[in-house]
């Protein structure tokens, strides 16, 4: 079996089981849940196939769909920037790097990681949020809950990707 889909697999699990035992009783406010499980989908690389990441993103809605009581909610939101992924990642790409590039704070360098990170999870709150309240009649709810929780989960998946990047440069 390939080391790249028992790692990739490994994140699903951890992200998935962090979701919805810890992550999802926590309400800020009560507007600002973490979902830091929108992470995994900036975790691909420039050239995995555009069909796995829509494959993997949508089990991964699903499964977090049934156990946080959205049906259709997570995985709908999660398609979507699993499909805008790589024409998200593209812009932030250096010219001369290679086909199989990464995106991390190592590579893409810190600010650019972090306005990477912060217009997919921005995008994916504005989707999971209107799908979630499927009405404008309370905007003022709905901007807070897309601020805060967008707010919550960039600072968490900042975390977690500067704790990978010092975890990959002690085992080099």
């Amino acid at each position: 079996m390939n080391v790249d889909f028992l790692k990739r697999l490994l994140w699903f699990l951890v992200l998935i089981v962090a979701q919805v035992f810890v992550l999802n009783h926590i309400h800020l406010f009560a507007v600002a849940t973490p979902l830091l499980y929108v992470y995994f989908v900036l975790l691909f690389p420039r050239n995995y196939p555009q069909w796995a990441i829509l494959l993997w993103g949508f089990l991964m809605g699903l499964i977090i769909d049934t156990f946080s009581n959205t049906p259709g909610v997570a995985s709908g939101a999660l398609t979507f920037i699993a499909a805008l992924q790589p024409f998200i990642l593209q812009p932030f790409i250096p010219r001369d790097s290679s086909d199989d590039f990464q995106p991390g704070m190592d590579t893409l360098g810190v600010p650019q990681y972090t306005w990477y990170a912060a217009i997919l999870t921005l995008i994916y709150n504005v989707v999971f949020f209107s799908l979630e309240m499927f009405s404008f009649f309370n905007v003022l709810e709905w901007l807070e809950c897309i601020g805060g929780s967008s707010l919550l989960t960039l600072i968490l998946i900042l975390v977690i990707e500067n704790v990978r990047r010092r975890y990959k440069d002690e085992e080099l």
